[in-house]
């Protein structure tokens, strides 16, 4: 038999199980202990008082108190402080299968805490199933459903009244809803109207389904009130890329107006998958129009952009001036409609609703319009020549601004890029030189591969980093072009925040936002500020940097590999909440793009995967090497590049030989004892394990890894690692970078080989 903690309801004769704690740890035979030990923490611990489940309160308390409420909330307070709404550590914040009247179901992107919950794998077993719900974090959030790690359902884009794939969302007799985002919070949330009633919603493993209960005390049991997906169409993008999945269809997909199927023999045996393609290609020399599309569950967001404060004829203008944009909606529908929200390649997951849904802008070549009234040939070939005549006089007018940047800047002009390019301020030299003080070396924070980095303070007293572009750096022009035109169009809360630049002269100047307690790199292998790091700090850190990440593969309008992720490069603000840095040597990639091969290797050695290092094939998964190698420094406190072992062996490698013979707790830096060894700690290296494996498709992607951080899943055994020897010819830092490992530019590699 097996025992586990849990909370059902009281009153209700049905025994219903809200929430377990020790899901996956049961107690295997009739003992149990239940405990709160001096600083707040609960534990559970079996009748050999081994720990199988405890909890980590946000702070130590002398006084705690654990109470469980009426709503269904077991919390931890501190009784000194009088306040009963300020919980220590509660179960809300650890959803099971079941959400509750006033739980949230998102995130709490202050602590990076993540509230997803997750079916259990049967009736008799709560550990997690296949089947989770949560809200993905992008520019566009939304709730997304999943079996394992594909995306089974979508809850559409918020609309400022429901989601815009949840059109029966609206006011009724049982529950309100709130989707609340903003800087520290992104979450979903509902409230019983009449407190009276009792409901829940729960997710089904063995219907696949997620499904909203009401007790109807009359007849003594649970009644469904609604669940999804409630149809066919509800299925993730059903019909493919540029399909429309019509439940009163039949077949139900669609290629949408001015598509046709990829491939019609597939596309007729009812196999929909590869979608459908324009019936002509886009191009950006040639007019184009808007056709609307009304009634609609908006396409998938991951790769959208959106600004609040534009209203859609902005909103047009602004995705008209885009090449890549291929639709626009209003965001926000209430009131008279505001927002927008722009797309980019494929739409994908498009449904229709015949008394519901959202309008929908689909760029098409003016061609396709169905009204375009007939063109007499005398109009077609006067409008050519005058087009072509404009063509010619724009080509000049711009080759001449070009020439004429070139010889009053000395060289190269970051200006002379797409203006889209450069949405960004622009610092004059001498405003940059006031705020350093004349760039004094008593203002300057570090040098790596790029240059010198300093401190500043602007005549407003905001505090900024200034990085300049050194004439001795590997690194160069096409570098900082990089940095500006990517890091400008990411939003995201772990990664540093680009203010602006400086392209005066043959100055090339970043200004990011001001990181107070630098890179991780100078906390985590100085034995001073590690002391610093608690486990719970580290844990915060690896899961902020694992986030970052996640939204440069999969979230952000472009997917971005790194290619230099490494603790030197990762900031930590005066919370000590990280943020990725150095996007120089980043690389974009559209549609199902996922890497490529490249004679130049950039990046730094003891970080590099090894397909990358010696064949210079790179792709997402190169990224998810490095954080296997961050993750590993993180918690062992010791460089994979000179590590100092007897055998001559680098820290991935001394960390498998300890997990092959079950040691891998000697691998936890001595500066955590105080901690005593945690289950995270254990999983963090089994992690590190997955992701630096030699094979790049055994390492798992970055939303896995995120996964695997929140114990939502469960691990495989990891296979063996790639290994590379620390040894480079070849890679120099300059004299004042502090011994932080420096980014390097190569076009070919020696000297490699396995250990």
């Amino acid at each position: 038999m097996y025992r586990y903690l849990g909370i059902w309801y009281k009153n209700i004769p049905i025994r219903t199980v809200v929430w377990v704690a020790n899901r996956e740890n049961p107690i295997k035979d009739l003992s149990g202990k239940l405990m709160m030990n001096s600083t707040g923490s609960l534990v559970l611990s079996s009748g050999n008082n081994s720990d199988v489940w405890f909890t980590k309160p946000s702070k130590s308390s002398q006084s705690p108190i654990l109470q469980l409420l009426d709503s269904g909330n077991l919390v931890v307070r501190d009784d000194v402080d009088g306040k009963t709404d300020v919980h220590l550590w509660q179960s809300f914040d650890y959803p099971s299968d079941t959400l509750l009247p006033d739980m949230k179901l998102g995130w709490d992107l202050r602590t990076g805490l993540s509230r997803r919950t997750s079916s259990w794998k049967n009736s008799d077993d709560p550990s997690p199933g296949m089947l989770s719900d949560g809200v993905e974090l992008a520019e566009y959030p939304q709730i997304v459903m999943r079996k394992g790690s594909r995306n089974f359902y979508r809850s559409g884009s918020w609309n400022g009244l429901q989601f815009s794939g949840a059109p029966e969302l609206r006011l009724n007799p049982i529950f309100e809803f709130t989707f609340v985002v903003n800087q520290d919070e992104v979450y979903y949330m509902y409230q019983l109207k009449n407190k009276s009633v009792i409901s829940r919603l729960v997710l089904n493993e063995t219907t696949s389904s997620r499904e909203r209960y009401v007790w109807v005390e009359a007849d003594q049991s649970w009644k469904l009130y609604a669940s999804i997906p409630r149809d066919y169409c509800d299925n993730y993008a059903l019909c493919g890329a540029n399909g429309i999945c019509s439940i009163t269809n039949s077949p139900v997909c669609r290629c949408l107006n001015g598509f046709k199927p990829k491939s019609a023999q597939s596309w007729n045996s009812i196999d929909w998958s590869l979608g459908c393609i324009r019936n002509e290609t886009l191009d950006c020399q040639r007019k184009h129009d808007f056709i609307k599309f009304s009634s609609l569950k908006l396409p998938d967001t991951p790769n959208s952009w959106v600004n609040t404060s534009m209203n859609l004829d902005e909103c047009r203008e602004t995705c008209s001036k885009n090449c890549s944009c291929v639709a626009y909606a209003n965001s926000d529908i209430s009131r008279q409609g505001s927002g927008c929200i722009l797309w980019f390649n494929n739409l994908v997951d498009i449904r229709e609703f015949p008394d519901g849904g959202q309008d929908l802008y689909i760029r098409m070549p003016a061609s396709n319009r169905a009204d375009r009234p007939p063109v007499k040939i005398v109009v077609v070939i006067v409008a050519a020549i005058v087009g072509f005549c404009g063509v010619l006089l724009v080509s000049y007018c711009v080759c001449r601004g070009k020439m004429k940047s070139k010889v009053e800047s000395g060289g190269d002009d970051i200006n002379a890029g797409p203006k889209e390019d450069m949405d960004l301020p622009l610092f004059n030299l001498a405003t940059i030189s006031l705020a350093t003080e004349n760039f004094s070396v008593n203002m300057k924070l570090g040098e790596g591969g790029f240059g010198p980095v300093y401190k500043g303070t602007l005549e407003d007293g905001k505090i900024i980093a200034v990085k300049t572009l050194s004439k001795y750096s590997g690194q160069g022009l096409n570098e900082f072009k990089n940095e500006v035109k990517l890091i400008a169009k990411l939003q995201h809360r772990n990664l540093v925040k680009l203010l602006g630049c400086c392209t005066e002269g043959e100055e090339k100047i970043l200004i990011y936002e001001y990181m107070p307690n630098g890179s991780l790199y100078s906390f985590i292998f100085d034995q001073t500020r590690a002391k610093l790091l608690d486990w719970s700090k580290r844990f915060n850190i690896i899961c902020g940097v694992a986030r970052g990440l996640l939204y440069l593969h999969q979230d952000s309008r472009l997917r971005i590999i790194h290619r230099d992720l490494k603790t030197s490069n990762v900031l930590l603000d005066k919370e000590l909440y990280p943020k990725i840095s150095d996007f120089g040597m980043a690389r974009t990639f559209v549609g199902d793009e996922s890497g490529e091969t490249t004679k130049r290797i950039v990046g730094t050695y003891g970080y590099m995967a090894p397909e990358y290092a010696s064949y210079g094939l790179f792709s997402v998964k190169s990224d998810v090497f490095s954080f296997g190698i961050l993750l590993l420094e993180v918690v062992s406190g010791k460089k994979n590049r000179g590590f100092d072992h007897p055998q001559n062996m680098n820290l991935i490698g001394y960390a498998w030989r300890l997990w092959t013979e079950d040691r891998p707790f000697e691998l936890i830096d001595s500066l955590l004892e105080n901690s005593g060894i945690q289950p995270d700690m254990l999983r963090c290296i089994h992690i590190a394990l997955l992701c630096v494996q030699q094979s790049p498709e055994d390492r798992p992607t970055m939303s896995s890894v995120v996964l695997m951080l929140n114990g939502e899943s469960t691990l495989p055994q990891p296979k063996h690692p790639g290994l590379l020897i620390d040894l480079i010819p070849g890679e120099t830092c300059p004299p004042s970078s502090g011994n932080e490992p420096c980014s390097a530019n190569y076009s070919s590699i020696t000297s490699l080989e396995a250990r």
